[in-house]
């Protein structure tokens, strides 16, 4: 019987649920994993764009995840699909590539990232996914294959123009907006609730249900946004950051004692 690897954002969204996921900038300890994962989250999405976290660590938090059972993802650079790569053969469930304008960019990022047939990302042995336990090697990329989530950012008009020909490209599987800075790009900083932007999770949501695929939301932490965007048919959401939420409970905490008084 094929070994089975599970991947708990992918299974939510197969079942047409909510993939939650949070972003890590802060954390650089394996015991993460299975905090974020206590929380109710589905996936880690590890920041290796916006912080100094390298793939080392990723790697490390990646394995800790697959024991606990939140699937690892990492945000990796604009065009370093190399670092994509060695995560990915590290523990990894899925890349984040942000700033993805065209179809031709999309469809360079899902054949780097898939196993042939589907694409053309390299085979490498031991990997950490099956416990290292030595599988037959079709059986082993054919499961990563499958439990692999590619997300592409759109993050410019450019972008939120081709969504369409974006969610068509074989082997991606989710359009997730980056709402900061599409938000600048239109010249509205923080305006997540602009027509403009509104236009563009609609027209995202409408391509991604017509090509299978799945609608992401990133950069937005109010809940009444979050919930209008989902009931237009997002399903991969980023709610929030791990600095977030310590600065959150931390000011609250602080606040509370300061009233003691």
């Amino acid at each position: 019987m094929a070994a089975v690897l599970k991947n708990a954002a992918r299974e939510r969204l197969d079942a047409g649920e909510l993939a939650l996921g949070v972003i890590l900038r802060q954390a650089r300890t394996v015991d993460i994993a299975p905090a974020m994962k206590a929380c109710g989250f589905d996936w880690l999405f590890l920041d290796l764009e916006h912080n100094s976290m390298d793939v080392d660590m990723a790697v490390q938090i990646a394995v800790a995840a697959l024991g606990a059972g939140i699937a690892p993802v990492a945000r990796v650079p604009a065009g370093q699909l190399w670092m994509a790569t060695r995560f990915l053969d590290g523990g990894g469930l899925g890349i984040v590539v942000p700033h993805v304008d065209t179809p031709e960019e999309a469809r360079k990022i899902a054949q780097a990232l898939r196993y042939p047939p589907l694409g053309h990302r390299s085979v490498a042995g031991g990997l950490p996914h099956y416990g290292y336990d030595k599988l037959p090697l079709a059986e082993t990329c054919n499961g990563i294959n499958a439990a692999t989530l590619v997300i592409v950012m759109l993050e410019t008009p450019t972008a939120i123009a081709n969504a369409d020909a974006i969610a068509a490209v074989p082997g991606i599987d989710s359009l997730l907006i980056g709402t900061n800075d599409l938000a600048m790009e239109h010249g509205i900083p923080g305006g997540f609730a602009d027509e403009r932007i509104v236009a563009a999770y609609q027209t995202v949501c409408d391509a991604c249900a017509k090509h299978g695929k799945f609608a992401g939301v990133g950069g937005i932490g109010d809940e009444a946004l979050l919930r209008r965007y989902i009931q237009m048919g997002v399903r991969v959401v980023l709610p929030g950051s791990d600095l977030n939420f310590l600065m959150s409970a931390a000011s609250t905490s602080a606040a509370t004692m300061r009233a003691c008084l």
